[in-house]
């Protein structure tokens, strides 16, 4: 499935009451951590030792009449988020268990590098394995140090996250050319936090959910061979989809890892039809955004991203325990007859439970996209 993120932006803006106008550019949401200049000098370049949270105000025209939906946006924006992390594992009724995660308070910390900034980089991540073990673990164990270690970390870290992935397959491809029993492939989903910005970072078929005062908000596509868009990437670099599959291969069309399966991947500029390079999604934080649910494919078989938004918010007003939710979200979904492995990683934005509240779920006539048709036509086909 692939899918289409702006429908449920869109939706989550018209519950807020906020147009879609309302939304923050991907633009405004880094300079903002970085910058608290005035707004007449946005443009100037910033520094370390200019970020301050407290500070951090949108990029937005100022005029002596403001109203009053002018002073929601600016309420909602000026949030600073408490961090609560939980996570959960299970083999489920595989024989070997390939998921994998982490989760990283403080990235630079964690790694002893002392950053002038005051806020810390949270780093969260599921890794999803197939054909071993190997390649997640890899990817687990030196994405995140990777991202640490270039030179334009923290500022720039849209360039630093896509390059990392780039890196990090490139070193197990040489890995594997040294001892080739490591061969093996890996999805991989990445959440990092910065003060008030959230950056998504996906290759492969994990899921990133946020819950945006009840409603869900997909923060990834699910990189699939039924996806058009991941179709036509893939044919103009000489792959092709048979029976539902990557050159007939594998089940994903983006991944870290799977060097040794001829033809998906070249070394080099183009590259093959099987890439590494995540799709990123960044989100500016506000008082609304509850919580973000990270899980590998096998939850999502058996949850729809609604539905385990609203079974995760029960969840925590009954108990407001992280890592409870996470196990219980887990325990269903084998109850719902799940049977990959299982890995959720869930992080909330607030110390307290999400407030009771009656979602209003949109009026308005659906139709199915080009892409759904497309989605439809190969279900029916195969």
């Amino acid at each position: 499935m692939c899918v289409l993120d702006a429908e449920q932006v869109a939706e989550g803006m018209e519950h807020l009451g906020l147009s879609k106008d309302d939304e923050n550019d991907k633009t405004w949401a880094l300079s903002a951590q970085f910058s608290n200049t005035q707004i007449e000098n946005r443009e100037k370049e910033s520094t370390c030792d200019q970020i301050s949270l407290r500070n951090s105000f949108p990029l937005e025209s100022i005029c002596e009449d403001t109203t009053v939906t002018d002073k929601k946006q600016s309420l909602l924006n000026n949030f600073i988020p408490t961090l609560r992390s939980g996570e959960w594992s299970d083999i489920g009724s595989r024989t070997f268990m390939e998921d994998t995660h982490i989760c990283i308070a403080d990235l630079a910390k964690n790694f002893g590098y002392n950053l002038l900034c005051e806020e810390a980089v949270s780093f969260y991540g599921v890794f999803d394995g197939h054909g071993g073990k190997s390649a997640a673990q890899f990817v687990r164990d030196h994405l995140p140090r990777v991202i640490v270690e270039d030179a334009d970390f923290p500022l720039e870290l849209e360039k630093v996250v896509t390059r990392s992935f780039m890196e990090t397959d490139a070193a197990f491809a040489k890995s594997c050319s040294l001892e080739s029993a490591l061969s093996s492939g890996t999805t991989a989903l990445t959440a990092m936090i910065f003060g008030r910005s959230l950056l998504v970072a996906n290759a492969g078929d994990c899921r990133a959910v946020l819950s945006r005062h009840g409603v869900a908000i997909e923060m990834s596509k699910d990189h699939r061979p039924g996806c058009l868009n991941e179709r036509m990437r893939i044919e103009s670099l000489g792959g092709f989809i048979d029976d539902g599959y990557l050159n007939g291969q594998l089940g994903v069309t983006r991944a870290l890892g799977n060097w040794h399966m001829k033809g998906l991947k070249e070394i080099g500029e183009r590259g093959g039809p099987l890439s590494a390079e995540p799709e990123l999604k960044l989100m500016t934080l506000t008082k609304e955004d509850e919580f973000l649910i990270i899980g590998s494919d096998g939850v999502w078989d058996v949850f729809r991203s609604q539905n385990a938004v609203d079974f995760a918010r029960r969840k925590l007003q009954e108990h407001n325990d992280v890592k409870l939710c996470c196990k219980e979200i887990v325990e269903e979904a084998i109850k719902r007859g799940a049977s990959d492995n299982l890995t959720v990683v869930m992080v909330c934005f607030h110390s307290e439970p999400p407030p009771q509240v009656m979602v209003q779920r949109p009026k308005f006539r659906r139709s199915i996209s080009a892409e759904g048709l497309q989605n439809l036509k190969i279900l029916l086909e195969g």
